[in-house]
């Protein structure tokens, strides 16, 4: 039973990539429409006659979410049942279904009845939770941890504290990004960084599009240094912690990659291959930040636990000497 929640924990999660870089693509080719308003169905059809590139897109992106549907809720059934036992995997199961359910029931909302730009925003960014949740399940199944010797390490509060921050201005970034897709207004501004390099501080020329593109852009500028200002921070105190070490280390490369692409964009006037990968960038990196969250769950519980088994060494002590 181990080795099929194994194989489900593996093709739930490149599911799930799949899903959010399907989601962009539907965006940045306007393919919501493709099916009509018609939902689950295709043009009120299971097998449309009429088949344009936008109906392949979009159509496309809801067999996969459905297939991947039932592996995710196969999977959190499973994990409940089999190895429920283990911490966490409760509520990341609880966390995987419910996430992939609301992001479906916004994508179907959107069809039928239509929905606002920044509504639709939030669609990427609930699939990455549960995207996030489905991650960490399989690093749980595989027991990443004991390879890694993730018990040994510890997280100190302040360096927690920031994680769960960094972690929460993340989202607000992926938010952004998805209302610059949704907007339209991923080539309003001709050049990078600035919206026009000949001109940079002319805010007062912005219309509503301009400002979206570079208020995602001031604060991805901001979410990158803050990685770097943090990675630093590991380089100082965990150091010789590989899964520390070595984990932020990815996580710097993939901030910076996710930048470089998201320029790339502007230069390639939105190629689809560039504009996929920066998608795809921003999943990976939410993936790390999730996986030290979840090590910064385990540090705060560790330092919970000091002080309860140091005052029950300390009433055992004292019932001795009476």
């Amino acid at each position: 039973m181990l080795r099929i929640i194994k194989w489900l924990s593996v093709v739930s999660t490149i599911g799930m990539v799949f899903i959010l870089l399907g989601g962009a693509l539907v965006t940045k080719t306007d393919s919501g429409m493709g099916c009509g308003n018609s939902w689950p169905l295709c043009n009120g059809q299971l097998f449309p006659s009429d088949i344009t590139p936008e109906l392949i897109i979009e159509y496309s992106h809801r067999l996969v979410s459905s297939t991947i549907g039932v592996t995710v809720l196969l999977l959190a059934v499973l994990s409940w049942m089999v190895i429920g036992h283990i911490r966490e995997v409760k509520f990341l199961a609880f966390l995987s279904v419910f996430f992939l359910v609301l992001q479906g029931l916004i994508g179907a909302a959107a069809v039928v009845w239509g929905q606002s730009d920044f509504v639709l925003a939030l669609h990427f960014g609930i699939s990455l939770i549960s995207f996030a949740s489905i991650f960490l399940l399989m690093l749980l199944i595989f027991e990443i941890d004991k390879k890694l010797d993730a018990n040994t390490l510890f997280i100190r509060k302040n360096h927690r504290i920031e994680i769960y921050f960094l972690t929460f201005f993340t989202i607000i970034v992926v938010y952004t990004g998805a209302l610059v897709r949704h907007v339209n207004a991923n080539l309003v501004c001709g050049s990078w960084p600035f919206c026009n390099n000949s001109a940079p501080f002319a805010f007062a020329e912005y219309n509503f599009h301009q400002w979206v593109q570079m208020g995602h852009r001031f604060i991805a500028g901001i979410l990158l240094i803050w990685t770097i200002a943090f990675f630093i921070k590991v380089f100082k105190n965990y150091r010789n912690n590989r899964i520390m070490y070595w984990g932020w280390v990815s996580t710097l490369i993939l901030i910076i990659s996710q930048v470089l692409f998201g320029a790339l964009i502007i230069f390639t006037q939105l190629n689809l291959w560039i504009a996929l990968l920066h998608a795809f960038f921003i999943t990976c990196y939410f993936g790390n930040l999730s996986y030290f969250i979840l090590l910064s769950y385990r540090s705060a519980n560790q330092e919970n636990e000091v002080p309860v088994r140091n005052k029950i060494n300390v009433s055992a002590e004292a019932k001795n000497e009476i």
